[in-house]
């Protein structure tokens, strides 16, 4: 990887608060990248690291090369120090936890796609490429869909509307269609969640939809069951203007994908290795490695 800036917080650079360990190799302190990240608390920061950590042995990699316990000394008032839990990471594990951070905290996002560009990894086929992309939109807009919802009930919305809400941005953006209707047209079971059956460009258009309106209602203060209702769907008629402005395929005119369940279920029965070359494979341990490497030859 090279030395870029991560962009979290304006112009805060991830590779500014790297350091290096006893073994020669460089490493980052989950403690300095908790606030980067966009954690306030620790115990939830703690939390995707331990999902990161299980992550790392699934994809095939030793969590001991890139995960490391230790106790850090923090200043309290009068001169007093206290010792906190903390983790020294490689920069696999940065990636790792930044995959498994809360999709909503713009921090995050804007670690997935550094590490995203970034990360030395095996090439994953087309296809295993294309569904882990889809299933990651498909959380990222469920999450959305539970904020929206939010942010509906403070603008006004009563529970008993919340369909009335939501499919007034299905409207807006789909050209007059609701939720129900937009089943019908693309012949989908109505069982299904309709979100299942969009791929990732049907999703993430849904997705800035529901983000923008959150932000509008906020923005203009929205008070008004009527009003909130209106404003989704004129903000899905801008997303749907935008799509048009710019030549994309109309949502409605978008073939039902498969259901997300299956391409879950296809990710889960073949999880891909990610293979690391030598000096990243070998995490925390740095020189150790290359040393015992030297020796076997």
């Amino acid at each position: 990887m090279t030395d870029k800036s991560l962009p979290v917080n304006g112009i805060i650079s991830f590779e500014g608060i790297k350091r290096a360990n006893e073994h020669g190799a460089e490493y980052w302190s989950a403690r300095d990248l908790q606030s980067q990240l966009g954690y306030s608390q620790w115990r939830r920061f703690e939390d995707a690291i331990k999902r990161a950590i299980t992550s790392c042995a699934a994809s095939g990699n030793d969590p001991q090369h890139h995960f490391a316990s230790v106790g850090k000394m923090i200043e309290l008032g009068k001169g007093g120090l206290r010792e906190v839990e903390d983790y020294h990471l490689s920069r696999f594990a940065c990636y790792l936890i930044a995959q498994n951070g809360d999709p909503r905290k713009p921090e995050i996002a804007y670690a997935q796609k550094y590490f995203a560009i970034q990360a030395r990894r095996q090439e994953l086929s087309d296809q295993a490429a294309a569904d882990t992309e889809r299933l990651e939109l498909r959380k990222q807009t469920s999450e959305e869909f539970k904020a929206l919802s939010g942010a509906a009930q403070d603008a006004g919305v009563q529970s008993k509307m919340f369909g009335i809400f939501h499919d007034a941005g299905y409207k807006g953006l789909y050209g007059g269609l609701g939720g129900a209707a937009i089943k019908a047209r693309k012949t989908i079971p109505e069982k299904d969640n309709l979100l299942d059956r969009m791929n990732a460009t049907e999703l993430a258009a849904n997705q800035f939809r529901m983000t923008q309106t959150r932000d509008k209602l906020a923005r203009d203060g929205v008070r008004s069951q009527a009003q909130a209702i209106q404003t989704h769907e004129q903000v899905g008629k801008e997303v749907r203007d935008a799509i048009k402005r710019i030549g994309g395929t109309l949502p409605e005119q978008i073939p039902p994908a498969e259901h997300i369940k299956e391409v879950e279920k296809r990710l889960n029965n073949s999880t891909p290795k990610l293979e690391l070359n030598d000096r990243e494979a070998s995490g925390l341990l740095g020189d150790v490695v290359k040393e015992s490497t030297k020796d076997a030859t």
